[in-house]
C-alpha cells in the first residue's frame, strides 16, 4: 500500500516551512491540498507559497486553473491520487478534512452533473416531507449520517436515485483507506494562534490584499474563500474597511477552530503543538515518529 503523509493545521502555524523540512529529508515532491491555490491569481489570500519559500521543492497544483474555472473535491482527488500512484512515499501540505479524506478514502463521486432545475420541483415538500419521500424510494439511506434538515444533501440522494437507482450512500465507501497515511496536525495555544492569524492578516493587507481581491472583483471574479469573500460587502459600500478585515479575521479563527476539532473526530490524526521559536524541536519529534511509521 502506497504510503501519504499529510501536514495539515491552521493557517499561521507554520505548515509550509515544516513540509519543505520533511521534503528534504525525504526526497519528496509537495502535493498542495489548498482548494483556493489551485487558481492562478489568488496568491495573498490563499497565503501561496512563494518561491523563496518553496525553497526548490517541486510543488504540484498550485496555479493549474484560471479563477473562472471550476475545481472540486473530485477534481482533486483525481489529481491528488494521479501524482500518489507514482511514487512509493508521497507528501501532502494543506487542505480541508474533505479534500484529505475524499483523497485517501474510497470515496466516489457521481459524475452526472447536479439538475439546477431539480430543486424547484419539490420547493413544495418541507425537509419532513422531502425526507420520508426519499426513506420510501431508497431503504439504503444511513439516517445516523443525512438529517432531514440538511435539504440540500436529501435533494441529491433523491436526485441520485431518481435517476441511477443507485444509494448515494452505498456509493460512498468512507472509511475504507485505500493508502497508509501519517497526518501531521500542527497546533498552537489558542491565544498565541490568534494572535499570529490577526497578525497574518494584517500582512496580507500590508502586501496587497485588497488590491488583488478589487482586481478579480472587476472582473467578475468572486471568490467564495475566506480573504476575498468579506471584501464583497466593502465594495458594494455595505460596511467599512475595517470592519471587512476584523472579519476576515473572525472566519479565519473559526476554521481554526473547526478545523482542529474535525480532524481530532473524523482521522487518525497526530497533533504536535509547534513553538515558532525552536521549530527545529517540532521538526525532529515529527521525523522520528515518522520513521517508526514508515
Amino acid at each position: 500500500m502506497k504510503k501519504v503523509i499529510a501536514v495539515l493545521g491552521p493557517t499561521a502555524v507554520g505548515k509550509t516551512k515544516i513540509s519543505i523540512m520533511l521534503a528534504k529529508h525525504y526526497n519528496l515532491d509537495i502535493i498542495s491540498g489548498d482548494s483556493v491555490s489551485v487558481y492562478k491569481g489568488l496568491d495573498i489570500g490563499s497565503a501561496k507559497p512563494t518561491l523563496d519559500e518553496m525553497d526548490n521543492v517541486k510543488h504540484y497544483l498550485i496555479d493549474i486553473r484560471n479563477p473562472l474555472d471550476t475545481y472540486s473535491v473530485c477534481d482533486f482527488q483525481t489529481d491528488a491520487r494521479k501524482i500518489i500512484d507514482k511514487n512509493e512515499l508521497s507528501l501532502i501540505c494543506g487542505g480541508t478534512g474533505l479534500y484529505i479524506k475524499a483523497c485517501l478514502c474510497n470515496y466516489e463521486f457521481d459524475d452526472k452533473k447536479r439538475d439546477l432545475s431539480f430543486e424547484d420541483k419539490y420547493k413544495d415538500l418541507s425537509n419532513e416531507q422531502l425526507y420520508e419521500l426519499l426513506l420510501k424510494l431508497d431503504n439504503n439511506i444511513d439516517k445516523e449520517k443525512l438529517h432531514p434538515n440538511n435539504r440540500k444533501r436529501v435533494l441529491r440522494a433523491l436526485e441520485v436515485k431518481l435517476n441511477t437507482n443507485k444509494s448515494i450512500h452505498l456509493n460512498n465507501k468512507k472509511d475504507e483507506y485505500i493508502y497508509d497515511y501519517y497526518i501531521v496536525y500542527l497546533s498552537m495555544d489558542r491565544v498565541k494562534l490568534y494572535d499570529r492569524i490577526n497578525k497574518r492578516v494584517d500582512k496580507m493587507i500590508e502586501d496587497g490584499l485588497i488590491e488583488e481581491v478589487k482586481n478579480l472583483y472587476d472582473k467578475g471574479i468572486y471568490p467564495h474563500a475566506i480573504g476575498y469573500q468579506e471584501f464583497i460587502p466593502y465594495f458594494k459600500g455595505e460596511c467599512t474597511l475595517d470592519s471587512a478585515i476584523d472579519e476576515i479575521k473572525k472566519n479565519t479563527r473559526h476554521l481554526a477552530k473547526r478545523q482542529e476539532t474535525w480532524f481530532k473526530n473524523q482521522m487518525n490524526s497526530h497533533f504536535y503543538e509547534v513553538n515558532l521559536d525552536d521549530i527545529e524541536n517540532t521538526y525532529n519529534k515529527i521525523v522520528k515518529d515518522i520513521d517508526e511509521w514508515l
